[in-house]
């Protein structure tokens, strides 16, 4: 990916403001480890050395301010989606104050600890906040179709289309197409049109794409898979893209793969893509198995009381037990009994076939059952929150599930999965997954199967982490909860 043009207003307006918000956060995370670790009273009473501190104070909050810079963190291919630009944060902050720890013990230099102690913590946690708060109005500027960079799409027509689609799906990653060029394409692409996204012509040579680029004032162009042009042009295309200060974006035909799981390689002038193959083994199944075992564990201790006074609602509010238990189709295919406090009237599972055909769906895996008549009093204020799921802990902790990953089905659902949904299998089902966090119910069987394909196929711990932290947010807006 190539450089944008800088002159464009939203991003001097989006750079200031970031350098504002690193400089407020900076000076406040110094000044207040400052005064926590002397104190205004010892500074009275010269206790401390005032103006070693006080100037390494200053130095440190400039250094630290300049290293984001330095360091990318405000570079603006970065800004406004994805984890990188808080990766660049974090980074920055550590290896500025590794530096300065290891300065400190060559030099014999008697830096309190205590101060760096609570400047580093306080200032990267701030710095991740004040980036998080900056990015939330810049994707509502992007959401009414501003702050974005200006793309030229060129391909051929499908990856076209495809690649528009995509583009306008995610507005909070800043790419707002504005055209379409086709060269080497038929004239029966109407429908393109259609989308509000004007195709530009299907001529191949390298001038035209250029006219087209002067004339719209296009920030970056993206080439997409299947474009009707030869390397060489290709390359005279780049050249002539970076004169003009114009980033010029390859969009492969992959679909759904994370960045961690792409390498490149040049060879012989070729910038080669390796994908890797995504494997849950050895250090990384360890590594998500005891993350669910600690914080199922934690949850379990915490929620405790509240399960409870659950317990005790759902046998007042009905005949029939506390817990439900399911058999569900686990990791490969494996069966278990899944927990969940009862939310609906005793044998409700009689009824479950006659409804299903009431409303016509009973062969689409997923399905769930709108103003389900068979719902306790309780169970709707359970299921509106998700608390009927709690016992689930149990389930993680005992192994059969985790906390985030594919949700878990029944055989007959199972069933009814093709190749793809089969995938869904590699991992264990988890209480949360990538489609609970992006709709819940009100997603259709296609949409969440992306979803959880797309989550066993760049699975990662920091992903879990984040997922689980979405959440607590889905839970509480219940969307989509029925």
């Amino acid at each position: 990916m190539g450089t944008f043009r800088q002159p464009d207003p939203w991003r001097r307006r989006y750079a200031r403001r970031l350098q504002v918000v690193d400089a407020c956060v900076v000076s406040w995370a110094v000044a207040g480890a400052f005064a926590v670790r002397f104190g205004l009273a010892d500074l009275a009473k010269g206790q401390v050395q005032e103006g070693e501190y006080v100037a390494l104070s200053l130095v440190l909050a400039a250094v630290w301010w300049a290293v984001m810079g330095l360091w990318g963190a405000r570079d603006a291919t970065i800004l406004g989606a994805g984890s990188e630009e808080y990766k660049r944060v974090f980074a920055a902050s550590a290896w500025l104050f590794g530096f300065l720890a290891i300065f400190s013990y060559a030099l014999r230099i008697d830096t309190a600890r205590g101060f760096v102690g609570l400047a580093f913590p306080a200032g990267a946690m701030g710095l991740l906040i004040g980036r998080w708060l900056v990015r939330q109005h810049l994707t509502v500027e992007r959401k009414r179709g501003s702050s974005s960079a200006r793309v030229l799409i060129v391909g051929s027509p499908p990856s076209t289309d495809h690649l528009i689609r995509s583009l306008r799906s995610v507005p909070a990653a800043g790419y707002l197409p504005v055209a379409a060029h086709l060269p080497g394409a038929s004239s029966s692409m109407a429908r393109l049109e259609e989308k509000g996204v004007p195709i530009t012509g299907i001529q191949s040579d390298i001038g035209s794409i250029l006219e087209v680029i002067d004339s719209l004032k296009v920030d970056a162009v993206a080439v997409s898979a299947g474009v009707h042009m030869t390397p060489q042009d290709l390359r005279r295309l780049g050249w002539e893209l970076a004169a003009r200060d114009v980033g010029m974006i390859l969009a492969p035909a992959l679909t759904d793969v994370a960045g961690p799981r792409i390498h490149t390689q040049p060879v012989a002038g070729l910038p080669l893509i390796h994908v890797s193959t995504p494997k849950l083994t050895g250090g990384k199944r360890v590594a998500k198995r005891a993350f669910d075992l600690a914080f199922a564990s934690l949850l379990c201790i915490c929620l405790l009381p509240l399960m409870l006074v659950l317990a005790a609602l759902v046998k007042a509010s009905s005949r029939g037990p506390i817990f439900y238990r399911q058999e569900r189709v686990g990791l490969r295919g494996t069966t278990f009994k899944m927990l969940k406090f009862r939310s609906m009237k005793e044998d409700a599972d009689a009824e479950l076939l006659t409804l299903l055909r009431a409303q016509g769906s009973s062969d689409t895996p997923l399905f769930k059952v709108v103003n389900d008549p068979r719902v306790t009093r309780i169970g709707r204020l359970l299921r509106k929150y998700s608390l009927d799921e709690l016992p689930q802990l149990f389930n993680v902790i005992g192994g059969s599930m985790s906390l985030v990953g594919p949700r878990p089905q029944r055989e007959g659902e199972v069933a009814l999965y093709d190749d793809a949904a089969h995938r869904r299998l590699y991992v264990s089902p988890g209480m949360s997954g990538l489609w609970q966090v992006s709709g819940r119910s009100k997603l259709s069987w296609e949409e969440s199967i992306r979803l959880d394909l797309y989550y066993v196929e760049n699975w990662s711990l920091m992903g879990d982490i984040v997922i689980l932290f979405k959440t607590f947010k889905a839970v509480l807006k219940t969307t989509g909860a029925f």
